[in-house]
Parts: structure tokens; C-alpha cells; sequence
């Protein structure tokens, strides 16, 4: 008479590591992916929602000029490995001089929000309606997003 096992063979559990590492394999890189679309939908949104409070200041005063943001990361007031993007704010008439600099034109503005992951966007939004975005961080500069990559949003 044989005695019944009550375990598990080595066979029987190295299939369900293979199993779960398969599951592992396609399920990280779906989340991963999923973050990145997160994180570039709060920067969007929080770059609008800028760009409404410079409307304002501009409704009240006749000027950008002197404009100042409480948020430049996104998502808001993050620190250290938490921030995905950092958000600038310029005069677009001198890209080297903020809103808030006695220099500054205050006719228009530029605000870029640049990744802090190489593997997602980076994005341009200016006061005259110009709106796109680009993954190479390089292309990005102060009047379009470059020519190869560039997509609007």
C-alpha cells in the first residue's frame, strides 16, 4: 500500500512560478504605462489650470507681468522622487527673464512642463494657443516642441 503525499512536487511548484512570473511580466509594464498616462494628464491639467490664473492676472492688471505661481512641480507641492515634471514659467518676448523680473514684457507667456521620466512627455503651452508635446526632453525649447516627435495635445 503506498502512502499519499500531502505537498506539493518541485514540478508543480516551479509551473506556478512560471505562471506568476509571466503574469509579472505583462502586468508591470501595464502599470508602468498607466502612471506615465497619469502623470502626463495631472500635468496638463495643472498647466491649464495655470494658464487660467495668468488670464485673470492679466484681466485685472492689463499685464502678465508679475505673475507668480504657487506650484512649479506635478504633481502640486511634490518633493524630491514624488515630482514627475517640473512647470517653468516665462515671458515669451524673453525667454531668460520670469513673469515676475522687472524686464519681463509681461505681452505674453511660455510655460513648459518638463519630464522627469525620459519615457514621457514633455509639454509647451503658450498665451498665443500653441499647444504640443514631445518624449525628447532636447526638442522641447521656448517656441515649438521640435520637428521630429512633436504632437499636439
Amino acid at each position: 500500500m503506498q502512502k499519499q503525499s500531502l505537498g506539493f512536487t518541485l514540478v508543480e511548484l516551479m509551473i506556478v512560478v512560471v505562471i506568476l512570473a509571466m503574469f509579472a511580466a505583462i502586468a508591470i509594464p501595464s502599470y508602468q504605462s498607466y502612471t506615465r498616462r497619469v502623470a502626463a494628464s495631472q500635468v496638463e491639467q495643472e498647466m491649464l489650470r495655470i494658464s487660467n490664473l495668468l488670464e485673470r492676472h492679466k484681466a485685472r492688471s492689463f499685464s502678465y507681468q508679475n505673475f507668480a505661481t504657487t506650484t512649479a512641480t506635478s504633481p502640486a507641492n511634490a518633493t524630491g522622487s514624488t515630482i514627475k515634471y517640473n512647470i517653468e514659467i516665462f515671458d515669451a518676448d524673453d525667454t531668460d527673464s520670469m513673469l515676475t523680473d522687472a524686464n519681463a514684457s509681461g505681452r505674453n507667456w511660455v510655460m513648459r512642463a518638463l519630464s522627469t521620466d525620459n519615457k514621457n512627455f514633455s509639454y509647451l503651452l503658450t498665451s498665443t494657443g500653441m499647444r504640443c508635446k514631445n518624449k525628447t526632453l532636447a526638442n522641447i525649447s521656448f517656441e515649438n516642441c521640435g520637428t521630429v516627435g512633436s504632437e499636439p495635445w
